[in-house]
């Protein structure tokens, strides 16, 4: 692999001009942590912003903070816990999953739109990018958006790059809005008979008026070292005596449900960082790993399915994110895109070997008339259509 990593972003602009000129494919990456999501990119030379790093900005009483799009994102994690503050979206660490050493940096996550946990109430990572600077595929510098919460500064490119995967453009710093991070946190376990109670009961906390921030369950089945039995988890962070009170009176509606466990601060961490980044699945190296989106309700017929294709599953969200480790073969994908389809979900190939990733959908079909309007989005960012080709759909 050809690996160019400037140190400059007009570096990168050049670079991008001159394969833009040659007509010359670049695959684009931060750390390149998270190569096996999507498809495969053919190129010959990769372009990454690994040494664009550093943070920019950070203003704490204004709850903003600009960084490259290569600083790693345990750095600006650190960087904002010494300020009290966090990503509220929660990012997940995809190391595990892919086999990396290199941690993902804030480009990376911002362009794939990873959230955790705490996306059910301070929603994704695109609700809190105010500002982004990228190089399109005209090798141009653009910038939209700013660094202020009000912000009106023409056309909104910021959450057209999130979640585009480097397709439309190579993002060389993002803006953030950050959040003060809670004093402490504790979790309410519940031990259900089965999923369909266990999304009970993370309804019923969703619903309470004690201000739950992680609603997610552990299936009995879900990996080789997971509970005896179904346990529900729902979590609250506040100050300490507003989480001690609202505790107890959580699990006083939890007890309907099943056998009630408290976590205290500690082990609550422990427990949503491993949700946060699918540890419990405990996905096999030769696995297959699927993001299933779908209504609450929903979710446990798909971790039924998963069961089915004898694989393993893991709920998020309230119910509404299901992670799915199974066999990596083409039957396995099209029971999993089936069963997102009967839920009337969408659905994400987030892991697998090359030659599956290549030859399946790893993102849904889009509708006649929201592809047109993405070719012709690609189009005008990306007109020689170098800029990792192929990555979300063929052709594209």
């Amino acid at each position: 692999m050809n690996l160019i990593a400037p140190h400059r972003e007009a570096d990168i602009a050049r670079e991008v001009a001159l394969a833009t000129a040659n007509r010359e494919p670049l695959a684009i990456e931060g750390n390149g942590s998270k190569r096996a999501l999507l498809r495969p990119v053919q190129a010959a030379r990769t372009l990454s912003t690994r040494n664009l790093t550093g943070i920019t900005l950070h203003r704490p009483t204004e709850l903003v903070l600009s960084a490259r799009a290569g600083t790693p994102l345990p750095e600006i994690e650190a960087a904002l816990a010494e300020k009290g503050q966090m990503l509220a979206p929660e990012p997940p660490d995809t190391r595990a999953l892919f086999a990396a050493e290199a941690p993902a940096t804030i480009g990376g996550i911002v362009a794939a739109n990873l959230s955790g946990p705490r996306r059910i109430t301070a929603g994704a990572i695109r609700d809190h990018v105010l500002g982004i600077r990228f190089v399109n595929g005209a090798g141009e510098v653009v910038r939209s958006g700013g660094r202020v919460l009000k912000n009106v500064t023409g056309l909104d490119l910021c959450k057209l790059l999130t979640g585009s995967h480097g397709t439309l453009g190579v993002i060389t710093e993002v803006t953030l809005k950050v959040l003060p991070a809670a004093e402490t946190q504790a979790t309410i376990g519940v031990r259900v008979p089965d999923i369909a109670t266990g999304i009970r009961a993370l309804s019923a906390g969703l619903a309470s008026p004690f201000g739950v921030t992680g609603a997610a369950m552990i299936p009995a089945f879900c990996g080789p070292d997971g509970p005896a039995t179904n346990v529900a988890f729902l979590r609250l962070e506040d100050f300490a005596a507003s989480v001690a009170y609202r505790g107890s009176r959580l699990a006083e509606i939890l007890s309907s449900f099943g056998e009630v466990r408290a976590l205290e601060r500690e082990e609550s961490r422990a427990l949503w960082a491993a949700i946060r980044d699918a540890q419990p699945l405990g996905a096999a190296e030769e696995e297959a790993v699927w993001r299933v989106s779908v209504r609450p309700s929903a979710g446990a017929a798909v971790a039924a399915a998963a069961r089915g294709l004898g694989g393993r599953a893991l709920l998020d969200w309230g119910g509404g994110l299901v992670w799915i480790a199974g066999p990596a073969t083409e039957v396995a994908h099209q029971a999993v895109v089936a069963a997102a389809a009967a839920a009337r979900g969408t659905f994400t190939l987030f892991r697998a070997p090359e030659p599956l990733r290549a030859a399946v959908a790893v993102l849904p079909e889009e509708a006649p008339p929201l592809a047109a309007i993405g070719r012709q989005v690609k189009a005008a960012l990306d007109p020689a259509g170098v800029l990792n080709p192929g990555r979300m759909r063929a052709g594209l």
